[in-house]
């Protein structure tokens, strides 16, 4: 009796620490340990620039016909993009929308909304991007800026427009150096495992190894919380990004990994 009692006990607390953990998309294949980071993705622009102006409205004729969920689905696995809703958004500005270059700064560093596949611009937002680019009548030219200096790129007239990836700075955004449209996503930088592993809340991450990018970004995600970092075994930086980290982690080289909740729905939807 006394160990069927036991037995009993310990699914119990399986089953409560299961709840601990927080898993994301369809497929629910990896489950968040701990956030470090919340942020918001946003398109940044000069400001009074009209280049705003047009691609607001091309953004909300692409949400209003199914492009951006139909995009939304494919990458991320989840209908979790959000724009403003106008199917005549176009008609409304009331006037001839002239030829031009719409260039773009990206992070490339973003998979899967923005990254490299075989030398080329890839992921979520580059599809988002050519799709309005086309609905204006423009030519889509991607540029790769650091995350860090969207203000330098907008003033110096290098980008129309920040947009892959990129969570804006909120204090540049609170002294007006430049407009926002958004944010059309919520991402988070977490610590994550596989679904069935049995790693479920930051105190179990004692002594762990983590895979995570060798980004900046990354790494001062990680020292948010120092007592976090000092508690984690071996850290190892991937100069491949967050597809290689996640290569680790399914080869069973770490026990979890550093990486963007949008990552995550990608890989739990795929």
């Amino acid at each position: 009796m006394k160990r069927i009692l036991c037995l009993l006990l310990a699914l119990a607390l399986m089953l409560g620490c299961t709840a601990c953990g927080k898993s994301v998309g369809r497929a629910s294949g990896m489950r968040i340990i701990t956030t470090l980071v919340e942020q918001d993705y946003s398109l940044a622009f000069r400001v009074d620039d009209p280049t705003q102006k047009y691609v607001d409205a091309a953004l909300q004729v692409l949400m209003a016909n199914g492009t951006v969920d139909e995009l939304a689905v494919k990458w991320l696995g989840e209908r979790i993009i959000r724009f403003d809703r106008d199917m005549l958004a176009l008609e409304k500005l009331g006037e001839e929308i002239a030829p031009r270059d719409l260039i773009i700064g990206v992070d490339v560093n973003s998979f899967p909304m923005v990254y490299l596949s075989k030398g080329e611009f890839w992921g979520f937002d580059i599809q988002l991007a050519m799709a309005a680019a086309d609905l204006l009548g423009w030519n889509l030219k991607i540029q790769p800026i650091e995350k860090e200096n969207v203000y330098i790129e907008l003033s110096s007239g290098n980008i129309d427009c920040a947009w892959g990836g990129i969570a804006l700075n909120e204090k540049e955004l609170r002294d007006g150096l430049y407009s926002q449209l958004g944010p059309y996503v919520h991402n988070d930088i977490v610590i994550a495992a596989r679904g069935g592993s049995f790693i479920f809340n930051d105190l179990m991450l004692s002594g762990k190894s983590l895979a995570m990018s060798s980004t900046t970004e990354a790494m001062d995600a990680l020292n948010v919380d120092s007592r976090l970092s000092r508690r984690l075994g071996q850290v190892t930086r991937l100069a491949g990004g967050t597809t290689e980290c996640f290569d680790y982690l399914f080869a069973g080289k770490c026990d979890v990994v550093l990486a963007d909740t949008m990552a995550i729905y990608y890989f739990n939807s795929h």
